[in-house]
């Protein structure tokens, strides 16, 4: 095998691994923010983390997929290396930013369902009267 289709395919062994990793992460973490999030309604909270995590192996095996070309030949082992690490820090990012995507959604719902918990605020019982000046 020469070193370009070395490098295609460690950074596919590599890249999808990771993703899968970091999805089953969310999933069984996130649950718990859903289900806080849909005042425990855990078969709709349940429903909505599996939807995200489809969305997210789409998203992110998708860029993985088109992401995998090199601009030019790896010469020798040196080259594999350098690519390698060039892309998996890319792929890397971005499963970052998807992760603090994720985390943002989380907790702008969780914060809006505490918000429609909490209900209005408490009514004043009296009021209080100003002193005449001397």
């Amino acid at each position: 095998m020469n070193p370009t289709v070395t490098t295609y395919a460690l950074y596919l062994a590599l890249a999808i691994p990771l993703t899968i990793w970091v999805a089953r992460t969310l999933h069984r973490s996130g649950r718990v923010f859903l289900v806080d999030c849909f005042h425990g309604n855990e078969e709709l909270a349940d429903s909505v983390n599996h939807l995200l995590v489809v969305g997210f192996y789409l998203i992110n095996v998708g860029f993985v997929s088109l992401y995998l070309k090199l601009g030019a030949e790896v010469p020798d082992v040196r080259g594999v290396f350098e690519a390698l690490s060039g892309k998996m820090g890319v792929v890397l990012l971005v499963l970052g930013a998807m992760h603090f995507f994720n985390v943002l959604i989380f907790t702008r719902l969780r914060r809006r369902a505490e918000l429609e918990r909490s209900g209005p605020p408490v009514l004043p019982t009296g009021t209080i009267t100003p002193k005449a000046q001397v």
